[in-house]
């Protein structure tokens, strides 16, 4: 089921409903949170329920079992072994047991002659696996290091890892912050569930009207570079920066806001991440639940920060060479989390890795110069590195890099009006709300303090969304990441 869909909309208010007003009670809204997101993910694929079901029980059992083996070291870290291995296993055989066999058997036919295409499989890949499966691998590592005691209550851990909102495309909760939400009784909070609409109201509008319509055009000219200019080639680029932002931020801003109408807090996953003044510091504000998550369980094992520069650099390209194969199983992909990597590796070696303590231009209406300057320079890194992630092949992409160079700068600017359109409002509503949690937390002064003003402005944005809905209904409006 889409968020922006007729059945989400149905849906919602049901559910919302039904936990509030019948299913009254902790334990009963827990078991009424499963039931809605077990409809909820398979209205897909019911077959998919099978797979996230098997994932949520065995991941539960490896806590009982680590928990019952309480001080016998080599049997929990046996268990826990066991569940990542097949957690990660299920995700392979899904995700790329085909891309492996494609690889080797290309080696096999360069070198012997041989082929081996007659192993592949046609498997559809289940929607969000990579998500709920890194959210499973956080219980069961958690427990063993004592962060959290294992949970008796299957049904609140099967509300955990299936919890709808997030459940196909995130935040990655962990399993310290969210499920200890499904542990205590929940209460009405008016605010928060106002709070909550405003957000969903901004995810929406970024997703529908913001990344649908940069999603036609983009669609419509990356394949048909010839007759653009170098300027329309990194106008495009931009616009796809644009659309895949506001597609999946506008999900993650969708999945806060309705958990909070349910009176669950999410992690933050965006934090306006194209005001950044480093690489680094876009990293730390562009999907931080997936960012933290690596970090925490890839990189600070490997040593993290805490060894030479070399070996800190040697990290970097590990878990950015397995971050760009999470996100999809493609060799530009890998490519793709390399560039970062490259480019986290320079920041390093000129201790370039800045924690700011404010938003950009905190306190001011405009940047200096200088961070003018690393604005722009962030932006442009991280525009190159779409050109790559947007590209089905590294030859498309050196292609397009080509074309960029070598057209006339200048010519039939075709984008600069549909980049004004989308790009410019983007930026000005968010470089205003920069220091808020989203865009519509508005300030307690004149005029956002009038409730009029606020109607109006929810209103507008309302019908926006509507018509903007309308006229792109018949193209594909499925999220980004859910094919990852």
């Amino acid at each position: 089921m889409l968020f922006n869909s007729i059945e989400f909309i149905v849906f919602l208010p049901i559910v919302f409903l039904l936990y509030w007003f019948v299913f009254r009670g902790r334990r009963w809204q827990n078991l009424l949170v499963v039931m809605a997101s077990y409809i909820f993910y398979g209205w897909w694929d019911w077959r998919f329920l099978f797979l996230i079901a098997f994932t949520s029980f065995c991941s539960f059992a490896s806590g009982l079992l680590l928990e019952r083996y309480e001080g016998r070291r080599r049997w929990q870290m046996a268990f826990s072994a066991a569940n990542i291995i097949l957690n990660l296993t299920i995700l392979g055989i899904f995700k790329y047991y085909n891309f492996f066999v494609e690889n080797l058997d290309l080696l096999f036919s360069s070198l012997f002659h041989y082929h081996l295409d007659w192993v592949t499989m046609n498997i559809v890949l289940p929607v969000g696996i990579s998500f709920y499966t890194f959210q499973a691998l956080s219980y069961t590592i958690d427990v063993y290091q004592k962060k959290l005691p294992a949970t008796h209550d299957v049904v609140e851990f099967f509300a955990y890892i299936s919890f709808f909102p997030q459940l196909v495309a995130g935040p990655i909760e962990r399993a310290t912050n969210l499920l200890p939400q499904f542990q205590h009784q929940r209460s009405f909070d008016y605010a928060k569930a106002v709070d909550g609409c405003r957000q969903m109201l901004w995810g929406f509008v970024k997703k529908i009207v913001i990344a649908d319509n940069c999603a036609s055009i983009v669609n419509e000219y990356w394949n048909n570079t010839a007759d653009l200019s170098g300027l329309s080639l990194f106008l495009l680029a931009t616009l796809f920066t644009f659309q895949i932002y506001c597609d999946f931020s506008g999900y993650s801003d969708i999945a806060i806001g309705c958990a909070r109408l349910f009176g669950f807090n999410l992690m933050r996953n965006f934090n306006f991440p194209y005001f950044s003044r480093s690489i680094p510091e876009f990293w730390r504000r562009w999907h931080i639940s997936f960012t933290t998550w690596v970090r925490d369980y890839i990189y600070f094992p490997l040593g993290g920060s805490r060894c030479s520069k070399w070996k800190i650099i040697r990290n970097v390209y590990i878990v950015w060479g397995i971050s760009g194969l999470w996100h999809g199983a493609s060799w530009h992909f890998v490519v793709w989390g390399l560039y970062h990597a490259t480019l986290l590796a320079i920041y390093n070696l000129f201790s370039i890795n800045t924690k700011y303590q404010h938003v950009v231009a905190y306190q001011r209406y405009l940047p200096n110069l200088k961070e003018t300057a690393q604005l722009l320079l962030t932006f442009v890194l991280t525009v190159g590195g779409f050109i790559i992630f947007r590209s089905e092949t590294m030859s498309q992409a050196g292609d397009y890099f080509y074309s960029m160079m070598t057209h006339p700068f200048f010519g039939d600017n075709k984008l600069i009006r549909q980049w004004v359109i989308w790009g410019c409002v983007l930026l000005l509503v968010e470089w205003l709300q920069r220091d808020k949690q989203h865009a519509l937390q508005f300030p307690n002064a004149k005029p956002f303090n009038y409730l009029p003003v606020r109607w109006f402005i929810y209103l507008a944005l309302i019908c926006i969304t509507y018509v903007s809905y309308a006229l792109n209904i018949a193209d594909d409006s499925t999220f980004i990441y859910f094919q990852f």
